[in-house]
């Protein structure tokens, strides 16, 4: 599926970079779906993305932030997989895996954690003061009072 945004390029500038964007994430998204994610804004400046890594421990996963994405990705070494074991089914997918997301300006990785097979990323957007809307006095020039005297008639 792709989105036409000639429309938008009349009435809007500097956005072609945004525009391409969406592209790839739409081309991205259609041709991979594994593992399936969350992203959740847990406060106005908080986010987390949680992935679902069933079988998968802390030392078959990688987390990395570089050059603004978030890459989280998997592998599970195959001596674990067949330790003495007969498969007779497999439903549970513990295929290697890469997901990859493009991460907005001054977003920061607070922390990460695996829980009930579940990689929770937490990431705090944090605004540097010259980046903050700050309010702009008016400059008015000084009301003068003029002087001088009234005559009465």
């Amino acid at each position: 599926m792709r989105f036409d945004f000639t429309p938008l390029f009349r009435s809007t500038v500097g956005f072609d970079r945004l525009f391409d964007m969406l592209d790839q994430v739409a081309q991205y998204d259609a041709a991979q779906s594994y593992p399936p994610y969350n992203i959740e804004r847990t406060s106005e400046n908080a986010y987390r993305v949680t992935v679902a890594v069933a079988g998968f421990g802390e030392k078959d996963l990688n987390v990395e932030v570089k050059d603004g994405v978030l890459t989280v990705a998997g592998k599970q070494e195959d001596t674990q997989k067949n330790e003495g074991k007969s498969v007779l089914y497999q439903g549970i997918a513990g295929r290697a895996f890469e997901r990859r997301f493009r991460l907005a300006d001054h977003v920061e990785v607070r922390g990460a954690k695996l829980e009930n097979g579940l990689l929770h990323v937490d990431l705090e957007q944090i605004v540097p003061e010259e980046k903050k809307p700050r309010r702009i006095q008016i400059n008015a020039p000084e009301l003068r009072t003029i002087e001088g005297s009234a005559k009465a008639a």
